[in-house]
């Protein structure tokens, strides 16, 4: 399962789903906002990719580094 850190309003998380979405790839999105630690521990960083196992891609990924990283 993939989940994506993201924050309302955005444009690089915007650009990060899109992406996924032309990828077809199922994840879940979570909003750092709604949650303080999460937010202190992504902040700036967003988007991020989190997979299953826990290995992150920060952003910027594409197709490519997304595919490396999923398998």
């Amino acid at each position: 399962m993939l989940t994506l850190y993201f924050r309302e309003y955005c444009h690089l998380c915007e650009e990060a789903e899109a992406l996924l979405a032309a990828l077809a790839l199922t994840y879940a999105r979570v909003d750092i906002d709604d949650d303080p630690l999460l937010a202190a521990r992504y902040g700036l960083r967003i988007p991020v990719l989190k997979r299953g196992d826990g290995e992150e891609l920060d952003w910027p990924f594409d197709a490519e580094r997304i595919s490396a990283s999923i398998w």
